[in-house]
């Protein structure tokens, strides 16, 4: 371990071997920071499937040099008592510890009143979701909306992001019946079941109009392919992830003859300026009780149970508290 660092034990979820479940154990804390660091107290942290991608060894934005504490969002303490956000730590400290090392202008004060597992809900998967429509989609006043895996976090977000942006109509899309239930309570408008009989047809009649000005697409694969088929003219589709695969087989005559726009985005490639500028934003949203997101909490000896379960979609923020 790096000398700048006293040997002082803390627990962790900690990761000694690429793609492998972390194990929780002692892990030498972070007691002394560099100028422009500080060590803080982890109240809370989030999981996302970005954590499992760092830990596979392979990401495309790198890995940490083994053993590292995995996670890179959570609410920690300040020295005032209050409480900041945080969506990058400095190796080997992750937010998966009951410390951690943090660059200082990385941290975000939160708004009073605000309860941390919402407060991360906000961060890298809300994040997403609102800067998919905001800056990307450009979302206008009126537009008809599709949120493709409307009952993951990204979803649930984007569904009460398109309301608050004053979408005409919203429909949600999904596997699970579940989370269409909880979309529908969250404002959207339709739902279809992605998958059940004639859902592609489903899907353009769900439109309620000429197609879809904006379409939020975290799946891919074939979901994103139907969803190309149900747009209007001029319509901006946002691409955030590939849950339901890899590739996808577009047709080249809808594109063009539709005038259609396909958008890539990633948090990983956005100025930390404007992050900080769309978490705000939509954490004053939550603060108001505007945005909620459904929480599923843990302990940290919890935490491989939890590493499984985000391989799975769970439907909710998987928050572990210390």
């Amino acid at each position: 371990m790096d000398s700048g660092y006293l040997q002082t034990d803390m627990r962790a979820a900690v990761l000694h071997q690429y793609a492998t479940t972390p194990v929780v154990g002692d892990f030498d804390a972070p007691e002394e920071a560099a100028q422009g660091q500080v060590v803080l107290e982890v109240v809370a942290a989030g999981m996302n499937p970005v954590d499992r991608s760092i830990a596979s060894g392979s990401f495309y934005a790198g890995s940490p040099t083994l053993p590292y504490v995995v996670g890179r969002e959570g609410v920690a303490r300040l020295g005032d008592g209050r409480l900041a956000y945080f969506n990058s730590a400095v190796a080997p400290f992750g937010a998966f510890g009951q410390r951690v090392l943090v660059e200082q202008d990385a941290l975000v004060s939160l708004p009073e009143g605000i309860e941390p597992a919402q407060a991360i809900a906000c961060g890298i998967a809300g994040s997403a979701a609102w800067l998919a429509l905001t800056r990307r989609a450009q979302t206008r006043e009126g537009e008809t909306v599709l949120v493709l895996g409307a009952g993951g976090v990204v979803g649930q977000v984007a569904i009460q992001a398109a309301r608050l942006l004053g979408a005409g109509r919203v429909v949600a899309a999904a596997r699970s019946e579940q989370g269409l239930e909880l979309a529908a309570r969250l404002g959207a408008d339709a739902c279809v079941v992605i998958g059940s009989d004639r859902w592609q047809e489903a899907l353009i009649e769900a439109a309620a109009g000429p197609g879809y000005d904006v379409v939020i697409d975290p799946l891919w694969g074939e979901p994103a392919a139907a969803a190309v088929e149900a747009m209007a003219f001029g319509g901006r589709l946002v691409q955030i992830g590939q849950s339901a695969g890899p590739t996808a087989l577009l047709g080249s005559g809808t594109i063009r003859g539709r005038m259609l726009t396909i958008i890539g985005h990633t948090n990983l490639a956005a100025d930390s300026g404007l992050l900080r500028e769309a978490y705000n934003e939509i954490v004053a949203h939550s603060a108001r009780g505007d945005l909620t997101v459904a929480v599923k909490r843990a302990s940290l000896d919890e935490l491989p149970a939890v590493w499984e379960s985000q391989a799975n979609s769970p439907g909710h923020k998987l928050i572990v508290e210390f």
